[in-house]
């Protein structure tokens, strides 16, 4: 039954559209099996086997297109597909041959002489003595004139068994014909001296040369000897985007010269590279001595799963090179991909050796890198906290310690989540992220009334174990009224002092500078002897006042039942007060700067920085006063801080970053410099040099 093909084609077409090769070719086929004479076709079908890696299959469609437009005289166009089969497929001899017959009958005799020597060379290699002996009969009927009888009479020379004779004969005939441009003799000439007397080196890096000249690597790598011709033939293969020949070429290299590291370490790191692991690990037998191989073998080990192996192999590392530190680091970051874990043990041994040299910062920017690419990794966040205390690294402890409470919370380990939270809330108790962070903690431990417990703490009952910062916050002070209740009231406040700090007890209000004490004064900027929140006016009508005068502890339950409100009064009170104060000191600690006294700067930018709304500007220009100091670790240090508490896709984020990386890269830490530019090269590509820089740095890492 007829097919319709104009339907056919179409659903051909929609098949190819969508991706389906395998249908489209199935359609096609249909059409050319109703009409085989319809070339258009049968080259289109060839064309999609091929895309579809069946490339014998679309060879011998090609094949069928040539030979038609051969048979029909067609030359060009039948040329033009046979070149299309050998770009394919070069050893393919039919198409060899006809294209030699081609170029024979449009007078192209050079051309049909190359294309025959090729598929006589092609024989002999595969052992067709006798089908080389054709083609060369061939060859000598394309030109008469050719110095073909000065190739009979080398062969009569070696046959009498004047080997060194014919050798030179042949040589003097290849330079003959080299110098007459014909290349394809002089290469058969060198080509028939060395097989005359396989073991002549100088024949033989005579025809390297020759067929490096010509293009033809792959006979230029049959003739090479030595170590030097081998690379020099990889290097041309890698000019040419042929990197598996490249690397093959390079492996036979290495095999001249065993002690070549260079090449030794080339070959690794590009089958590294290419996830051709075991191929790395084959080069990297026996006992190693050079570190960069040591390195590769390490990152192999650990992108195995051997990571006892990989972490014993680190050390020898360190130990035999201790220099070799950051490069460790940077395998650790960059093996972050592959094994996390795995991962850990390079950056853990590399840190372990910077806090063997008492190297803090180093060893704290480490284990920074290392969880800022594998987030919530909680024995590196611990590791992280532990050489931040040692080393005094306040500002990346805090930081860290949040993390590892954030990491804790994920994994449902309640107590750790507990401790690491009361110690944050304790430090910054106006921080939102602390308070939800210790609720959180409560609620993942089954407390049935976490904001009671928040209270308690609070209050001054069970007082936080952090030793940054002592709270006095009495909420219990609510207990504590006066029994004779109506007195107080019809008296007025009463008043007090503690210390120079003026305060109101009334029995609905809490005074905040006697619950914070310095820290309130210091948020306040020192303007107010008082901060106060009215509980009557945050809670409501606690009861009326005889329930209060007879039962004073009754108030209590309804001030904790009210807490969420309380916290908000607070907060919200506590914001304002710390705002305008930090405001002060902010300007303040610059001016101390400008009048030269950094230190004192440097000290009221501590206080301001804990104040969230101008902790990004006090820990920016902290960075800067370190920075300005040659104290590039400290600057690093507030500069990251200053980061995480940016806002995005701003001028002052944006700058502080480009600041950041410059930093970064004066410092050698070129990784750490590439991550931050690629950070703000994709937010704004076209800030200042940011573009620039990455290519830059991108060529080092």
């Amino acid at each position: 039954m007829a097919i319709d093909r104009d339907a056919t084609l179409r659903k051909a077409e929609k098949f190819l559209r969508q991706g389906r090769l395998d249908q489209a070719i199935a359609e096609y086929g249909k059409v050319i099996q109703e009409q085989p004479r319809d070339w258009s076709t049968v080259n289109a079908v060839g064309d999609l086997l091929v895309r579809a890696a069946q490339l014998e299959s679309g060879i011998e469609y090609f094949t069928r297109l040539a030979d038609h437009f051969f048979d029909e005289g067609f030359l060009p166009r039948a040329a033009a597909v046979y070149k299309k089969i050998l770009k394919l497929k070069p050893d393919e001899e039919h198409a060899a041959l006809r294209g030699a017959e081609i170029s024979e009958r449009q007078g192209l005799l050079a051309d049909a002489k190359m294309a025959l020597a090729q598929v006589a060379d092609r024989r002999l290699r595969r052992g067709d003595r006798r089908g080389a002996a054709e083609i060369h009969l061939k060859l000598g009927s394309l030109d008469p004139a050719d110095l073909s009888a000065g190739v009979s009479a080398a062969k009569a020379a070696a046959e009498l068994g004047d080997v060194a004779g014919a050798v030179r004969r042949l040589v003097d005939l290849a330079a003959e014909c080299h110098r007459k441009g014909k290349v394809s003799e002089s290469l058969q000439a060198l080509d028939e001296a060395v097989r005359i007397d396989p073991d002549n080196r100088e024949v033989k890096a005579d025809l390297v040369a020759r067929f490096m000249e010509s293009g033809d690597l792959e006979r230029a790598t049959g003739y090479a000897t030595s170590s030097r011709e081998f690379k020099a033939i990889a290097a041309d293969y890698y000019a040419r985007g042929r990197g598996e020949e490249a690397l093959q070429v390079l492996e036979w290299a290495l095999e001249q010269d065993p002690e070549d590291y260079e090449t030794r370490r080339q070959l690794v790191r590009s089958y590294i590279g290419r996830e051709e692991l075991e191929r790395a690990r084959a080069l990297l037998s026996g006992d190693i001595s050079d570190s960069d191989l040591l390195l590769s073998l390490v990152e192999i080990q650990v992108r195995t799963g051997h990571h006892d192996e990989g972490r014993e192999l680190a050390s020898r590392v360190i130990i035999r090179d201790p220099s070799r530190r950051e490069e460790l680091v940077l395998l650790g970051c960059r093996l972050c991909d592959y094994d996390a874990e795995g991962a850990f043990q390079c950056i853990d041994v590399a840190t372990d050796a910077a806090v063997a040299d008492n190297d803090w910062p180093v060893a704290a920017s480490a284990l920074h890198e290392y969880v800022t690419r594998v987030p919530g990794h909680i024995p590196a966040l611990m590791k992280l906290v532990e050489v931040c205390v040692d080393g005094g690294l306040e500002a990346t402890m805090y930081s860290a310690q949040a993390k590892l409470a954030d990491a804790y919370l994920k994994a449902g380990r309640a107590n750790e989540a507990r401790v690491i939270a009361e110690d944050l809330v304790a430090r910054e108790p106006w921080e939102p992220a602390n308070i939800e962070r210790f609720r959180s903690a409560l609620v993942l431990a089954g407390e049935p009334d976490p904001d009671s417990v928040i209270a308690d703490r609070l209050s001054g009952n069970s007082p936080f174990t952090s030793t940054d910062l002592t709270l006095d916050f009495s909420f219990n002070e609510l207990a504590k009224m006066p029994e004779t209740h109506d007195q107080s009231m019809e008296s007025g406040p009463a008043t007090g002092t503690s210390g120079d700090a003026v305060y109101r007890a009334g029995p609905a209000s809490i005074d905040l500078l006697g619950i914070l004490g310095d820290e309130a004064r210091a948020a306040d900027g020192g303007g107010n002897d008082t901060i106060e929140i009215d509980l009557n006016e945050t809670f409501g009508d606690l009861g009326d006042g005889e329930e209060r005068q007879t039962d004073p502890d009754a108030a209590v339950p309804a001030a904790l039942a009210g807490l969420e409100r309380v916290f908000e009064g607070f907060r919200d009170e506590a914001v304002r007060h710390g705002a305008q104060g930090a405001a002060k000191q902010y300007r303040h600690a610059l001016t101390l700067r400008e009048a030269g006294d950094t230190g004192g700067a440097i000290r009221m930018l501590e206080q301001v920085v804990r104040t969230p709304r101008y902790r990004f500007k006090a820990a920016a220009e902290l960075a800067r006063i370190h920075r300005d100091l040659g104290q590039a670790h400290e600057s690093i240090e507030w500069f990251e801080r200053a980061a995480e508490s940016a806002s995005a896709a701003t001028d002052e984020s944006r700058d502080l970053l480009y600041e950041l990386g410059l930093l970064l890269n004066d410092t050698g830490e070129t990784e750490r410099a590439l991550a931050v530019f690629l950070e703000l090269q994709s937010d704004s590509p076209d800030y200042r040099d940011v573009t620039l820089l990455v290519g830059r740095l991108s060529q080092k890492a």
